[in-house]
């Protein structure tokens, strides 16, 4: 889900991968030209949205060295799906309340077509519920699963607001580093002798 969290975590990554950085969110705003006519493209004609967005991963899945951060769309059909898996993918669980807070306190952060950014901490955490209930079958098709509570107890922080964007980083290098080794591996394997 959309999050500064997940944005910071986008942008260090790039920059430690010296790969650039992209929001896919963000580029499907700019496609449809901006975010109040993204939301009503996507009230009125939702498979149009939804058809930008399936674009804009088709452009980016066609370049190379990108770290990018995918909406609630990248995860909602086969297709997108497909594109993502040009990559790794990565899906970082983060805590609802984290998410809710971020959102309540950075109205700004959250396509305001998906969450009412103007509601109160309950009606955040509840629509986020809906969201995440609908989308996790799709997130859950990543490739490794970075869960923020994870990674706070491997770490030993009582606090789950005590984790660094850093921590986070080194977690990602870790899986991203195995995720190779074993593509590598599967890809000898398929070889002929």
């Amino acid at each position: 889900m959309k999050s500064s969290f997940k944005t910071n975590l986008g942008k260090l990554l790039a920059d430690v991968l010296r790969y650039y950085y992209f929001d896919s969110d963000n580029l499907v705003e700019e496609a449809v030209g901006g975010a109040s006519v993204a939301k009503s493209l996507k009230e009125s004609d939702e498979a149009g949205f939804n058809d930008s967005e399936t674009e804009v991963l088709k452009q980016l899945s066609s370049m190379g060295r990108l770290v990018v951060c995918a909406g609630n769309g990248a995860v909602q059909n086969n297709t997108n799906l497909a594109l993502l898996r040009h990559g790794i993918t990565l899906w970082i669980d983060l805590p609802l309340d984290i998410v809710a807070r971020d959102v309540t306190e950075n109205q700004i952060q959250f396509p305001s077509f998906e969450i009412s950014t103007s509601g109160s901490y309950p009606e955040v955490m509840d629509e986020l519920g809906a969201i995440y209930d609908e989308y996790k079958s799709g997130y859950a098709a990543a490739d490794a699963i970075i869960s923020l509570q994870k990674v706070a107890s491997q770490l030993g922080y009582d606090n789950i607001d005590d984790i660094t964007i850093e921590d986070v980083t080194l977690e990602v290098l870790g899986e991203i580093e195995k995720l190779t080794r074993v593509k590598k591996m599967i890809e000898e394997a398929a070889r002929p002798f």
